[in-house]
């Protein structure tokens, strides 16, 4: 009776104890019932993802960091040691970041769902929202920009100590704006709108000390500073209207803007036209004398930004505006698209008197003595020349690939890789 009794007894004990085993910290549940809790790890390190365990990562962490990438692809290998480096920090930071990869050529189904169309895409995962991150990959900026992403859309500072630590914070590589005195929802909206692009805060308790370092003298007040340029301006209103967007988004620039890869897409996204300056090298003596001039002139013309490039600096670019060195410097004023105008009689600058040369061009611009011109050999926002022929020889090697796939000596063609 025992023996049997025993028998009958241990199945049920052993269902018992497998009931509470317990469960796992990565993988979703199962069969039904609530999904695991995923356990964020801690040492700043990348963490590598797959379809069972991605959507409890998800849910998670509050900021999330995924690069889909694929093996072979040879720009993901590139980006590996910069998200080791950026991944370190932002475990570091108040707000932590957490980043990740997962292998999308092998789950096919993660890279679908999130539109993966090429290697490495880059999403960024705010309370599980997504969105594609399309920004710099190296790793201090990479930091800098979801440091941004993550910080409140307006900063309410208390103190002079704490709007030293905003600024500390912010770094270089974003205009930042303080309201002084302002009421928090006057710039609430821009502060959303433009989170990518800038820090917003309100300062409500400051020294005449702090009056004197952001030079105003009177509230309220919108100070914008530019780090990166070193350049600073005032805003005292009005507040209504268009106003206040229009001073925020011309302070998004400086005041005259350096020609290159990353502030050619500043200029596309900004609408207004270019007065573009071309020089022979932007670096020497009589270049940084005319460079001060346009400065001037772009504070007195707020509808135009004020840009420049050197030949030296950048020939590529240049060159689809037609230049010859021996009529250097060039200006004209550039849509930043496909047309370019130049001003009759104000072709090109000669070395002296460049304030009077730069105001009888803006006369002319304005009075429509102008020539349109389209910009020679493509967009110089999207390729050069020479990226022109190397364009044309990748097609042809393309070509010739796939004709020898067709003929079975190759039996895969991976998608293409997002270049850096």
């Amino acid at each position: 009776m025992a023996m049997a009794l025993r028998r009958l007894l241990l199945p049920l004990l052993l269902l018992v104890l497998l009931g509470l085993r317990p469960q796992s910290c990565v993988a979703s549940g199962g069969g039904g019932g609530e999904p695991a809790e995923f356990e964020i790890p801690r040492d700043g390190s990348v963490l590598e993802l797959d379809e069972s365990n991605f959507e409890a990562a998800v849910r998670a962490a509050e900021f999330l960091f995924v690069d889909f990438y694929a093996p072979w692809c040879g720009h993901c290998k590139r980006l590996a040691p910069q998200l080791d480096e950026a991944a370190a920090v932002l475990a570091g930071l108040s707000t932590p970041v957490l980043v990740a990869k997962v292998n999308a050529d092998k789950y096919k189904k993660l890279g679908s769902k999130y539109g993966v169309d090429g290697f490495p895409t880059l999403m960024f995962f705010d309370h599980g929202v997504p969105s594609e991150y399309t920004g710099s990959r190296k790793a201090d900026v990479l930091v800098e920009n979801l440091k941004k992403l993550v910080a409140p859309d307006v900063s309410v500072l208390e103190s002079d100590s704490s709007i030293n630590g905003f600024v500390q914070a912010a770094g270089i590589n974003f205009p930042l704006f303080i309201g002084f005195g302002m009421d928090e929802s006057l710039i609430v909206e821009y502060g959303a709108k433009y989170k990518k692009k800038a820090w917003f805060s309100t300062a409500k308790d400051f020294s005449e000390d702090v009056m004197v370092v952001y030079d105003f003298d009177k509230v309220p007040a919108l100070v914008s500073v530019n780090p990166k340029y070193n350049e600073q301006s005032v805003f005292y209103g009005p507040f209504e209207g268009t106003f206040l967007e229009d001073f925020i988004r011309q302070s998004l620039l400086p005041a005259t803007v350096p020609i290159n890869r990353e502030t050619v897409k500043l200029l596309k996204d900004d609408g207004r036209k270019v007065v573009l300056t071309i020089l022979e090298d932007e670096s020497d003596e009589s270049s940084l004398q005319l460079i001060k001039v346009l400065r001037s002139a772009a504070n007195a013309n707020h509808d135009l930004v004020f840009g420049y490039v050197g030949v030296k600096q950048w020939e590529e670019f240049t060159e689809t505006f037609d230049v010859k060195v021996s009529q250097l410097p060039k200006i004209v004023v550039w849509d930043t698209k496909e047309e370019y105008e130049v001003v009759e009689g104000s072709e090109s600058f000669i070395e002296g008197d460049y304030g009077s040369q730069v105001s009888r061009f803006l006369e002319g611009y304005r009075e429509g003595r102008t020539t349109k011109k389209k910009v020679g050999r493509g967009s110089p926002t999207l390729l050069g020349l020479n990226a022109v022929y190397i364009l044309v020889l990748l097609v042809a090697v393309l070509v010739v690939l796939m004709y020898f796939s067709a003929q079975g000596e190759e039996d895969h063609q991976p998608r293409r890789a997002h270049e850096d």
